[in-house]
């Protein structure tokens, strides 16, 4: 007699209980063997077994092909991201039939990779390019691969902007690196501090990595680490080994969706920028936004929040908060002044440039306050504007009337979202404070 449908499914549930709590791809299989989903986890026992829970049979997602499951096996991973690789790789060879709306789809996120430039860039895209471009994916979750591009590019340190770098361009040598390279996580290629050949090497063994090769890659970068060494060069041999380690260690990297950036649905990044360099009059097209906001907690204590943007998209590593320490109870001109000034102090500390944009949320008071911060702090100011809510105007330091940009102009629409990025931002920390305060949880 041959077992039912939920006999087999419950059969499949019990197995899953001998999976490891580590990361991996789940393979789910009908009852002729054949793999009809695959999905990828952190924690293989804890996410496969919640397809089997009561729950799930209210999940719209799978509650119609959950009972064809009569098997389900893992391939372990060495981390969160091998994990994300390997699911989009099995997606493509296998075509499970209810991965169905991955095949094929354009309206899935890509990772993709320019083939034509002298400095290849590496970007999230839902549009691919039809030709000089490697793609990957279509993969099933944009912040798993947002989060996956972040984390890689401390390991690979590529460009992720938009700049038509040529290496025999001379105006590149006077050219701004962006915040990217002052931390560390691109070799700043648009400065010419990476020649073409060691740059496409990067690249190349990112490819390599993309493609499961993992293990070549290390091999690869172990032997130039000792040809380093031999020849003294010990910067070089120093910088492959931490590389070396970074790689060998990504399943420590933390959650991806920790180092996903916010995706942008309605605004150009692009066009954003370019209108902001025509409505600013500034000589060149802005790369880094600075934004600041202030929270208040109950009315006794204030909060600050500094969120950075690069190449119009949101950089969470540049995220900064503030608790207040100089101004006692709620004086937003005074808290503005503090937050500013803690950032001018931070990066002359770290040798970093100002941003190309400094934005305040509120009017000409508050951006009074920001240039205050740097006059007292000896720094020359960047371009330095606030954003007043209630009518979406811009104000620049010495002009009496403000900018008043159309609601659908691209350049209004990113200010808004630094603005209300900054915003939430604050209100989280502001949050954090409150819940301490509530449950009597002490600083950390």
């Amino acid at each position: 007699m041959s077992e039912s449908p939920s006999q087999l499914t419950a059969g499949a549930a019990e197995k899953v209980r001998q999976f490891p709590a580590s990361p991996g791809v789940y393979l789910m299989k009908d009852a002729q063997g054949r793999v009809i989903y695959v999905g990828k986890a952190k924690n293989l026992r804890g996410r496969a077994s919640s397809y089997f829970q009561r729950t799930a049979a209210e999940d719209r997602r799978i509650c119609d092909w959950i009972g064809e499951v009569a098997d389900i096996d893992y391939l372990a991973a060495d981390s969160e991201v091998d994990a994300l690789l390997l699911e989009a790789r099995l997606i493509k060879d296998i075509q499970p039939k209810h991965n169905q709306d991955l095949k094929d789809d354009k309206s899935f996120p890509y990772l993709q990779i320019t083939t034509g430039e002298d400095f290849p860039r590496v970007n999230f895209t839902r549009e691919p390019l039809d030709r000089g471009v490697k793609l990957y994916g279509p993969f099933p979750r944009a912040k798993s691969l947002r989060g996956a591009i972040q984390v890689l590019q401390k390991i690979f340190k590529f460009r992720t902007c938009s700049l038509d770098i040529e290496e025999g361009d001379p105006r590149w040598r006077w050219f701004r690196p962006c915040l990217l390279h002052s931390i560390n996580q691109c070799t700043a290629p648009c400065n010419l501090r990476i020649d073409r050949e060691a740059y496409r090497i990067d690249i190349r063994r990112l490819r390599l990595f993309l493609d499961g090769k993992k293990e070549a890659v290390l091999r690869e970068m172990e032997d130039e680490m000792q040809e380093a060494s031999k020849a003294l060069l010990f910067e070089k041999a120093a910088r492959l080994r931490d590389e070396i380690k970074a790689l060998r260690t990504l399943n420590l990297r933390g959650d991806l969706a920790k180092h996903a950036q916010p995706e942008v649905f309605y605004v150009d990044p692009r066009k954003g920028l370019a209108g902001l360099k025509k409505a600013l009059h500034l000589e060149s097209t802005p790369r880094t936004i600075d934004g600041v906001d202030i929270a208040h907690l109950g009315g006794t204590e204030t909060v600050g929040s500094l969120v950075t943007f690069i190449d119009g998209l949101p950089f969470k590593p540049g995220y900064r908060r503030y608790k207040i320490k100089s101004v006692a109870g709620i004086d937003d001109f005074a808290s503005i002044r503090e937050v500013v000034s803690r950032r001018i102090k931070g990066l002359q500390e770290r040798d970093e440039p100002f941003p190309d944009i400094f934005l305040i949320d509120g009017g000409k008071g508050q951006l009074n306050a920001a240039l205050e911060a740097f006059r007292t702090m000896g720094g020359t100011p960047p371009t330095l504007i606030s954003l007043a809510k209630r009518e979406e105007e811009i104000f620049v330091p010495g002009q009496s009337e403000p900018i008043v940009l159309s609601r659908r102009s691209f350049a209004l629409r990113l200010l808004q979202y630094v603005r209300d990025e900054a915003h939430r931002f604050a209100q989280h920390y502001h949050h954090m404070l409150r819940r301490k305060r509530t449950f009597g949880e002490g600083e950390t």
